[in-house]
């Protein structure tokens, strides 16, 4: 980007991600509203290509800007990118993943070797998962916020009425396996890659089971799609509807006999019987009770029981009231003191709006290092060095990914065309006290005297007269027109 982006010579080290931006008058709630009027961008599609927003290479875009995006799932059903963070510091190693479900499909039972934080950008997903050994499923809506645990088996099924689902999540890749961005293990297989139980002996799988080679081979003959699959059993009450009373059919859900076919532990079968209605049931059945749930011979086979499992409900962040706003937009911050969850994998969520042409003043993270998603909107991004000099100065446009590494100062700016959003996560759970180094809570105005004076070398009165100047505190008003732009300006300094 080489007109946009202004880069100064490093250290190898860093790589980015942050936030996003759409209408910021009328908060979070208004924000909802445009997006399920259909307006917004989000194109995380584009490989290669800074994050998969701009349409334009992302090379030179920035020492700040992530740019190597990874298709690790491509199904008819949907797929998931993932663009890679930078290893540095370890504690500080996050991917973004961008998941897309078409209408009515299935997002298949796995676990990951990955903390992730799930947040619904547009469209209703339900989402089932072991939660203290029992199955707890919940309904997400736009701006919802979910932490599932590393190991913790789910799925996820896209409940919007014809509506593409897109969600943005965390990968916390501090305690990852290393064979990828992450690694999935799938119950029930996925397209090419087979079930975690395939690869046992029959006889190990009989007597774990506790069934026949016969009941177990009807299982592991059936294949699904890949790890994206279309669901025709979409009901209100999420629980499985008519699948519960299928345990004595002989037939697949395409009204076929079904073969008693050589049983390949890798999960392979015959074309007759890819049903999924029929592999989604056998999944139910068998394991019910292997992850926690009752006999075969109950009405309901996925509770355990009577007992009653209590789990988190999703922090939806449209739902809540900005942590800071002004007539120049708002901001939402979440930690675990809001949300209990994100205290497992130590990370926070955050939400930023900016009206056209204002600023998110110069400030620094002394917690976290910050991973932002552009969601609309255009905008400049400026980072600086500890020594004082460029680090960046980048534009940023949707599906566009940046972070920011902790302690090093940094602005945003929105474009003078309209709004600038960004969404993101920081690499800490607890509150992040961002240190402003400009407004009317500035550090400098707190520490003004004559020591901060002599740091400059100038006399303080002259130095109160710059730092109250501005009455504004986080985020500021846009610069006129006849001035010249702030960032650009620093620029040339």
């Amino acid at each position: 980007m080489a007109g946009r982006g202004v880069v100064t010579m490093a250290p190898l080290f860093m790589l980015l991600l942050l936030l996003s931006g759409s209408a910021a008058m009328g908060g979070p709630r208004r924000h909802r509203e445009r997006w399920e009027e259909g307006e917004g961008e989000w194109r995380p599609e584009e490989e290669g290509k800074g994050g998969g927003g701009g349409g334009e290479p992302a090379a030179g875009k920035g020492l700040f800007v992530l740019d190597k995006v990874e298709k690790v799932v491509d199904s008819e059903g949907g797929q998931v990118r993932v663009v890679r963070g930078q290893p540095w510091p370890p504690a500080s190693f996050m991917h973004i993943g961008f998941i897309t479900m078409e209408p009515k499909t299935l997002f298949v039972p796995q676990y990951m070797d990955s903390n992730l934080i799930l947040f619904v950008q547009r469209g209703e997903v339900k989402v089932g998962w072991i939660h203290k050994d029992e199955l707890v499923e919940k309904k997400l809506k736009m701006g919802d916020v979910l932490h599932i645990d590393a190991g913790s088996t789910f799925y996820m099924v896209n409940t919007g009425e014809g509506q593409r689902l897109q969600v943005i999540c965390s990968i916390d890749a501090s305690d990852s396996a290393g064979f990828g961005p992450y690694q999935s293990f799938y119950l029930g297989g996925a397209g090419k890659h087979g079930s975690v139980l395939g690869g046992f002996y029959p006889t190990i799988l009989t007597t774990a089971f506790n069934t026949t080679y016969d009941e177990l081979a009807r299982i592991f003959t059936v294949k699904s799609e890949g790890p994206i699959v279309f669901y025709t059993n979409i009901t209100e009450s999420g629980g499985g509807g008519e699948e519960h009373g299928r345990r004595d059919k002989k037939r697949d859900a395409g009204g076929k006999e079904r073969k008693n076919d050589p049983w390949r532990p890798v999960g392979r079968g015959d074309e007759d019987e890819r049903g999924n209605g029929q592999w989604t049931w056998s999944w139910r059945k068998l394991m019910g009770g292997f992850i926690g749930g009752a006999s075969s011979n109950s009405a309901e086979p996925n509770k355990k029981s009577d007992k009653t499992v209590s789990a988190p409900d999703p922090y939806n962040l449209f739902d809540h009231d900005p942590s800071f706003q002004n007539d120049y937009g708002w901001s939402i911050s979440i930690d675990k003191h809001n949300y209990e969850p994100l205290g497992h994998s130590d990370i926070g969520v955050y939400l930023v709006n900016l009206t056209a042409g204002s600023m998110m003043a110069p400030h620094v993270n002394p917690r976290a290092t910050e991973y932002g998603v552009v969601l609309g909107g255009e905008g400049d991004i400026q980072v600086v060095f500890p020594n004082g000099t460029l680090a960046m100065s980048a534009t940023v446009r949707p599906g566009d990914v940046f972070w920011i590494p902790r302690y090093f100062p940094f602005a945003q700016v929105a474009s003078q065309t309209g709004p600038f959003e960004f969404f993101g996560f920081t690499t800490s759970a607890r509150r992040n006290r961002p240190q402003f180094l400009a407004g009317a809570t500035s550090v400098l105005r707190t520490m003004l005297g004559p020591e901060l004076a002599a740091s400059f070398g100038v006399p303080e009165e002259e130095l109160r007269e710059v730092v109250h100047a501005q009455k504004e505190a986080v985020i500021l008003p846009p610069v006129q027109e006849k001035e010249p732009r702030v960032i650009r300006q620093m620029v040339k300094e």
